[in-house]
């Protein structure tokens, strides 16, 4: 563990720190939540401390093509030549001159530098304060970046996403739907509940929270779910944490469960499962009646979901470690055995760029034509292990077309003998919400 910030270090001087160690991170390939949370664990900080860490690690990540126009607007050399640690360091300090009124001017300039001084940029801290301080004029004066007339260029630019992303999203739903995805894109997203029906109730909780001086709201389609309005603390020592009365889930996934249609005594595959979240769900749809086989590739992920099952009182939950691309031939007496199948598909998750604010720079065109190929062979071996007139759902948190509406039409094409019975995308909402795809399709009865 490093050491601990001296008693004399500049105010909020640590924070930084931990936010500059994670954009380095990041930049060099590690997951920006993985990354804050050891960098945290090096450095310990007050609530407050941490706080504001993350809110410039994730920020400075989210916005990093826009802050990179304001350094090729404002330094003699363009941003993508600058060495990366001294171009990452001015991210920090643009993002908080630029984007975070709370912070005063003066605070954001100095401490920049001062990180400058002692990050091995001693001889750049001059270049540092100067650009911070012409950040500052160009601001006070309105002098903001060149506007591009290429629509995509100008959405790429103004919501700090892949150009390629932006000229996707004008073809598949036009400019204003597209303005307001990539708006979503880049807002904090809700906290949502889902409350556990077989424990408590909406009502009850939201009483429950109000004594802690947590407003919250209900969430329209989501008849289990629970909006946080202002949170405080640490979620485990909320009311009806440890009782297992609550989860957190966003409610565009809420929305997937109950498009199985489950009932109490079915039997239900889960093929996807970790971290639980689905699986959970289904069991309390089911009144903890029936079994849900939790299936995951990952044994350390499938630990996350028997803890969560048991904190949930899901009882009915089995979990198993395995491919559900190669679960008929390992489990040859589950041919047409389930009554409901979820597939909550291995995706880009190009509709949770809010929630995860480096994916943008992790996706690429070529790693969504692999997943493509892997959903189409879940998708393929799945089929066999449901019941004549059984139900399956696939579900995404994408909003590619390729990954969705064309993955599953092919896919129908493949087995005439299935129906689609209904498909919905869910575009990423600045109200709240995910962006979320799902497709609901029955097998035939038996003769």
């Amino acid at each position: 563990m490093s050491e601990s910030p001296s008693r004399s270090e500049t105010p909020g001087l640590a924070s930084r720190r931990v936010a500059l160690e994670v954009l380095e991170a990041v930049a060099a390939g590690a997951y920006a939540d993985v990354a804050l949370e050891r960098a945290l664990r090096q450095h310990p900080l007050q609530a407050a401390d941490r706080g504001l860490a993350t809110e410039l690690a994730y920020g400075a990540i989210r916005w990093r093509q826009w802050l990179d126009a304001w350094l090729d607007k404002l330094g003699k050399v363009p941003a993508r030549k600058q060495p990366p640690r001294l171009r990452w360091l001015l991210h920090l300090g643009l993002y908080q001159v630029l984007r975070m009124e709370r912070i005063p001017a003066a605070a954001a300039v100095n401490t920049t530098v001062e990180l400058a001084k002692r990050g091995k940029l001693a001889r750049l801290a001059p270049v540092v304060n100067g650009l911070l301080r012409a950040a500052l004029r160009a601001r006070e004066a309105g002098d903001g970046l060149v506007q591009p007339t290429d629509p995509a260029l100008a959405l790429a630019q103004n919501q700090s996403l892949p150009l390629w992303f932006t000229q996707d999203l004008l073809r598949w739903c036009g400019p204003d739907q597209a303005a307001q995805v990539a708006q979503a894109c880049n807002q904090v997203p809700t906290l949502d509940l889902r409350i556990n029906r077989l424990r408590s109730s909406p009502a009850e909780m939201a009483a429950r929270l109000a004594e802690r001086s947590m407003p919250t709201a209900a969430i329209p389609g989501c008849p289990d779910g629970l909006q946080v309005l202002h949170s405080a603390g640490d979620l485990r020592q909320w009311p009806g944490y440890e009782e297992g009365h609550w989860c957190v889930q966003d409610r565009a996934a809420q929305w997937v469960a109950p498009l199985l249609a489950v009932e109490p005594g079915q039997r239900v595959l889960d093929a996807c499962a970790a971290p639980g979240g689905k699986a959970t769900h289904l069991a309390e749809l089911m009144g903890d009646q029936g079994e849900v086989w939790a299936v995951d590739r990952s044994a350390g992920r499938l630990q996350r979901v028997a803890a969560n099952a048991a904190r949930l009182g899901s009882g009915c939950i089995n979990a198993l470690t395995a491919d559900a691309a190669q679960l008929l031939e390992e489990r040859p007496q589950w041919r047409a055995s389930f009554d409901r199948i979820l597939l909550d598909a291995p995706c880009s998750g190009l509709g949770t760029l809010a929630r995860h604010p480096d994916a943008r720079w992790r996706i690429s065109e070529a790693s969504i034509a692999d997943l493509v190929q892997l959903q189409a062979g879940l998708l393929d071996a799945l089929v066999p292990l449901l019941k004549p007139g059984g139900r399956i759902v696939y579900a995404t948190c994408t909003v590619h077309p390729a990954e969705n509406t064309e993955q599953i039409h092919g896919w129908l094409q493949r087995h005439p003998q299935l129906v689609l019975a209904s498909e919905q995308q869910r575009w990423p909402d600045p109200q709240g919400g995910d962006g979320f795809y799902a497709a609901v399709i029955t097998a035939p009865a038996a003769a």
